[in-house]
């Protein structure tokens, strides 16, 4: 190793420290703020249901909520795959999830924003292939909303201490 990449490697962690960079999972990270603190809104559909578990896999449950977080989800069919006569043969879903996180008990606004991504899935074979294509696609799709969600709550000002 050069004497060069040596202080480079020696000089990277002051760099940072300098800059306000923390760790998401050390201590005062906005990982270790968040960590089973969270309470969901409660959900009346299927995406609602998905981006909520795959959030509290990330997030875990609260026990004792500091923080209150409620999502919407947006989901639209679009054709991707179109053959010669007309048959749709790809689809993708674009998806949108809105989020607001709140301190428990109050009405004031920590985080807000919305995410969007999506899947495809292909729209060929039986109609029980499809619909278990559908189903997995958005089962997908509502955990890359969820990651995207949390990358940014762990990147919010404020929340670790």
């Amino acid at each position: 190793m050069s004497s060069y990449s040596r202080r480079f490697v020696i000089a990277l962690p002051l760099a940072l420290a300098a800059c306000g960079f923390r760790p998401v999972y050390g201590p005062g990270g906005a990982g270790r703020a968040l960590d089973g603190k969270v309470s969901m809104e409660p959900v009346d559909t299927e995406d609602g249901y998905l981006i909520v578990r795959a959030l509290e896999d990330r997030l875990g449950r609260a026990g004792t909520p500091a923080y209150h977080l409620s999502v919407t989800t947006e989901v639209e069919p679009q054709g991707q795959a179109v053959t010669a006569s007309g048959a749709i043969t790809r689809i993708s879903l674009v998806g949108r999830a809105t989020y607001v996180l709140t301190r428990a008990g109050s009405d004031v606004k920590l985080a807000e924003g919305d995410v969007r991504n999506f899947t495809g899935y292909s729209a060929t074979g039986s109609t029980v292939e499809a619909l278990a294509a559908e189903t997995d696609a958005r089962e997908r799709l509502m955990v890359i909303l969820a990651d995207q969600i949390v990358t940014r709550l762990y990147a919010t000002p404020g929340l670790g201490a």
